[in-house]
């Protein structure tokens, strides 16, 4: 049972480095849906973050020692500048949010592999020569931008005007507009917000989890994120708590085969965990009515 303890507790730098981008695409995922928006697009923004982020810190590596900084935040913009696409669609033009989304996934999987051929004459980036030094206790330090970012978050939305502005307009955009609030406004600061999120949890993935961007770095890990804004009840202390449940399983079954206790079990199982309490996420509350009320649906004006 010591041992058993002994292996968890040697498992968390890696869960606290695999929670962190997950927590912060949720955080995102969390803002945009306060508002009104439904972002399935984080699969797709996170790619564009990380592949920007790996071909930034190579190219500046050799040069200067701000290359992972400057990597983090470019990631954050390109994230932002593709989300402006999925806030076109489903604010101005009313488009389906979740068919917007995924088309934001099928672009983004198609544009970072062009962009990484005509860079690198491959479908990946070049190998870079360090990953993000690890702090204190081996942990990165994208763990604690991860619970900062969570925190901002949640005095903005608690505490702030702006927020119980954002959090109306996921609940009565139409209530809101009628006291002269500008309801597609605060939605796109809010989509804008949560593709620079998306974008920085990309960075955050490549440079802590790879030396390099390949089409199966983010692996899913958006949807993940998705889930857990879902089974967080788009609260963000409960996004907190789902993010570090993902993030365990996502480490077990990396770790799996130092713990002789759970070794009777197939590694294929623990590989698939974290999908599957993914789509156990899903259905459970999918019916339930913890989502902002006016989630997913288009506003416009004048429509009571």
């Amino acid at each position: 049972m010591i041992d058993f303890f002994q292996v968890l507790f040697n498992m968390l730098p890696s869960t606290f480095m695999i929670v962190s981008p997950i927590l912060i695409a949720a955080t995102g995922g969390m803002i945009c849906e306060r508002a009104g928006v439904v972002n399935i697009a984080l699969e797709g923004l996170m790619a564009i973050g990380a592949m920007t982020a790996a071909t930034t810190h190579f190219f500046l590596e050799p040069a200067t020692g701000l290359s992972i900084p400057t990597a983090l935040l470019l990631s954050a913009v390109m994230g932002s500048l593709f989300s402006l696409i999925h806030a076109y669609a489903s604010i101005t033009l009313r488009a389906d949010q979740v068919i917007s989304g995924t088309g934001i996934n099928l672009l983004a999987s198609g544009i970072t592999v062009f962009f990484c051929q005509l860079l690198f004459r491959m479908e990946r980036t070049q190998n870079y020569r360090m990953s993000m030094p690890s702090w204190f206790g081996g942990i990165y330090p994208t763990l604690y931008l991860a619970l900062i970012i969570l925190a901002v978050s949640w005095f903005v939305l608690y505490k702030r005007p702006w927020g119980l502005r954002l959090r109306a307009c996921g609940e009565h955009p139409q209530a809101l507009a009628s006291a002269g609030v500008n309801v597609l406004k605060i939605r796109y600061i809010a989509v804008l917000i949560s593709g620079a999120l998306a974008g920085l949890a990309g960075g955050c993935i490549v440079l802590t989890q790879d030396i390099q961007y390949t089409v199966s770095t983010i692996n899913g890990k958006g949807f993940i994120a998705l889930a857990a804004v879902s089974f967080g009840r788009w609260l963000p202390l409960g996004i907190l708590g789902s993010s570090f449940l993902f993030g365990f399983s996502s480490a077990l079954a990396v770790n799996i085969i130092n713990i002789e206790k759970l070794k009777f079990l197939p590694p294929e199982f623990f590989n698939a965990l974290p999908y599957i309490i993914t789509l156990v996420t899903l259905v459970v509350f999918s019916g339930k009515d913890y989502a902002p009320r006016a989630s997913g649906q288009p506003y416009e004006k004048g429509k009571s």
